[in-house]
């Protein structure tokens, strides 16, 4: 997992260096890098063919045994290590984050802020109790069981939260004694991969343990299928995760898969309008509104509609549009062309067929403004598709019973929020929605280090990562019995 270079360099010494030292003569070859709000060329980075995938499984299965022997204690202090370094050089990091997936600097704050609240519970995972002394079959005998490592962990992540969502899966596999194979996103391979290595190369992780592997989907189909592979933790869109566990499953290995989201914002006639609106405005046009749990649908109560849909055009027009780095900037562009390619379309169809834009609505480039529309019905592609983009498709309703109805009217079953002036209403209603995660009053765009993250339906495969949830899925049960004397 070496980096070239010695040190912590800053972005334009970078330039053009970012290969590992294995990449150098990568069949793979090279990408560059682009900056989305510039076009500029960031850096060039090796891509890891299936040849250098197949090296980096096998050396890491080498790895795995000395690895899952080390004392807890002596892997805690690995973790403490790179927290430090992260928060040391958090202006690297956020750099990175807002020049290579376009956030502004205060997504890279929360990135650099949960990656380091990921790290420190991984601490805690780490001493956990792992098994189970049982009654045994004959008198005198001795019946254990134990969690213990499963051994190459795969994770495949996307470019929205790259360094979150990398060490989200890193931190706690890597505690409870994992090798790890990384493979970041290409349009995000230095946030989401290279200074990932260096964190951890520099707090003392043996060599082996983790092996990061930039490309796109032919790099992620051989982490998939490598036979050194128990596990794959991949977060990134529903075909994809398809694709994936499709390859996986041919291996039966354990499979995580955080995938995509049509979420709903709930607004009961006894809410604070301007409170939800707010909510509203940060679940749809927050990072462009490029993540899983981002709300893909407000369903507000028919008499609120217009007063909620005014306050959310205000919070849309109060968003500077532009490059994320200026000051003031509060929406930075789409992550690239195809992105915004289908944003338009999902907006243009839904229009054509009746929806009304209240603002925004026109693309220039990559940029795409905060976009509210009204008029949608459950035909239209606003209503149907996951937009990954910053707008926010409302519809009102006349019941409890059918605003349930119309947010469980959708294959995906992510996250949630549901607002009342009574939270026990609010609950009661949240508790009939078909999501893995449901706020009260709040945001539905949430995550946190201790909670178990994860959605129902086509949004994942059950699974959960975070919190005691990560020790279940990066660590699977020995029975060992032994006869009495």
């Amino acid at each position: 997992m070496a980096v070239v270079g010695g040190k912590w360099p800053d972005r334009a010494e970078w330039a053009g260096k970012l290969f590992s030292s294995g990449w150098r003569t990568s069949e793979g070859g090279t990408r560059q890098v682009i900056e989305p709000a510039t076009g500029d060329i960031l850096a060039d980075v090796g891509i890891a063919s299936p040849a250098d995938v197949a090296r980096a499984g096998a050396r890491a299965a080498a790895a795995a045994g000395q690895w899952a022997a080390t004392a807890p204690s002596d892997r805690v202090e690995v973790l403490l290590r790179a927290s430090g370094i992260l928060r040391e050089r958090g202006d690297t990091f956020r750099e990175w984050i807002v020049r290579e997936s376009a956030g502004v600097p205060a997504k890279g704050d929360y990135e650099i802020a949960a990656a380091l609240a990921q790290l420190t519970h991984a601490v805690g995972l780490a001493s956990l109790p792992r098994g189970e002394v049982l009654e045994p079959q004959a008198p005198g005998g001795t019946s254990l069981a134990w969690r213990v490592p499963l051994g190459v962990v795969g994770v495949i992540n996307p470019w929205n939260a790259p360094l979150l969502f990398a060490v989200r899966a890193l931190a706690p596999a890597l505690a409870l004694g994992n090798t790890v194979l990384l493979k970041p996103d290409p349009l995000t391979p230095v946030s989401g991969g290279v200074l990932v290595a260096r964190l951890f190369e520099d707090a003392g992780l043996p060599d082996g343990v983790l092996h990061v592997l930039p490309g796109g989907a032919e790099t992620g189909q051989a982490v998939a299928a490598d036979p050194h592979v128990a596990m794959i933790a991949f977060t990134g869109s529903t075909a994809a995760g398809r694709a994936v566990a499709r390859v996986a499953g041919e291996g039966l290995k354990r499979v995580l898969l955080e995938l995509g989201g049509k979420n709903a914002i709930v607004v009961l006639e006894d809410a604070d309008v301007e409170a939800a609106a707010f909510a509203g405005a940060v679940s749809s046009f927050g990072y462009q509104g490029q993540a899983c749990v981002a709300a893909g649908r407000h369903l507000v109560h028919a008499d609120l509609v217009e007063a909620y849909t005014d306050a959310l055009v205000r919070h849309a027009l109060a968003l500077r549009v532009g490059d994320p780095r200026e000051e003031g900037v509060g929406i930075g562009p789409v992550i690239s062309a195809g992105q915004a390619t289908r944003v338009e379309r999902i907006v243009d169809e839904s229009v054509a067929a009746g929806a009304r834009v209240l603002t925004g609505g026109r693309r220039e480039g990559l940029f795409y403004p905060p976009t509210v529309l009204d008029r949608v019905d459950r035909a239209m592609p606003a209503y149907t598709e996951e937009i990954f983009g910053p707008v926010a498709p409302v519809l009102p309703f006349r019941s409890e019973a059918e605003a349930v109805e119309i947010a469980n009217d959708t294959a995906y079953g992510l996250a949630a929020a549901v607002h009342s002036g009574s939270v026990p209403r609010a609950t009661a209603v949240a508790e009939r929605l078909r999501t893995g995660m449901v706020h009260i009053n709040d945001v539905c765009a949430k995550d946190a280090a201790n909670a178990p993250f994860g959605g129902m339906g086509v949004s994942g495969n059950g699974s959960r990562i975070g919190g005691t949830a990560s020790l279940e899925q990066f660590t699977q049960w020995r029975w060992m019995t032994a006869p009495g004397p």
